[in-house]
């Protein structure tokens, strides 16, 4: 049973920027490129299924294509299958350790948050996953998009107290 000072911590922490499920292992420098591997395949299908088209965002906003809303109802329904999965068959990471999933509380800043993404989704025609598959294949305006996203995640950390959470 968890003391209050326990679920208090706990519920702190997963506001934080750091991983609940992070990794106690330390690994060499030279990991991160099997992560940047996954990210140019992850990248290239990207392009190839027009996920990073501006046209395409743009039709999903007005409600004139079935294509993004397909492509993201996919993503929701393996990503809900893989969920059960693990826990139903208790993987662990490849490297043993276990995989743990907690509930968070709801609060208004998700509201917000979430405004402020669509927003900025719409306007842009690109979400972070995107962005830099986005510059691979060419498209340089979306350095001020990059920069936009990374001076508003400066500003969140900078104003963090001061916001409803």
């Amino acid at each position: 049973m968890k003391t209050k000072q326990e679920e208090t911590d706990f519920e702190v922490r997963s506001l934080d920027t750091m991983c609940i499920n992070e990794s106690e292992l330390v690994h060499p420098w030279w990991y991160n490129f099997k992560y940047a591997a996954v990210g140019v395949i992850f990248g290239i299908v990207f392009i190839k299924a027009e996920i990073i088209s501006w046209f395409r965002i743009q039709e999903m906003f007005k409600l004139q294509s079935f294509h993004m809303y397909g492509v993201i109802g996919t993503a929701v329904i393996v990503g809900a299958i893989s969920v059960f999965l693990i826990k139903k068959l208790k993987v662990k990471t490849i490297h043993g350790e276990e995989i743990t999933f907690t509930n968070k509380k709801f609060n208004k800043g998700q509201i917000y948050g979430g405004l402020i993404f669509g927003l900025g989704w719409a306007i842009t025609g690109a979400c972070p996953g995107p962005l830099f598959a986005q510059l691979g294949s060419g498209s340089l305006a979306i350095i001020v998009v990059i920069a936009s996203a990374l001076l508003g995640t400066w500003v969140y950390g900078k104003f963090r107290e001061q916001l409803p959470h």
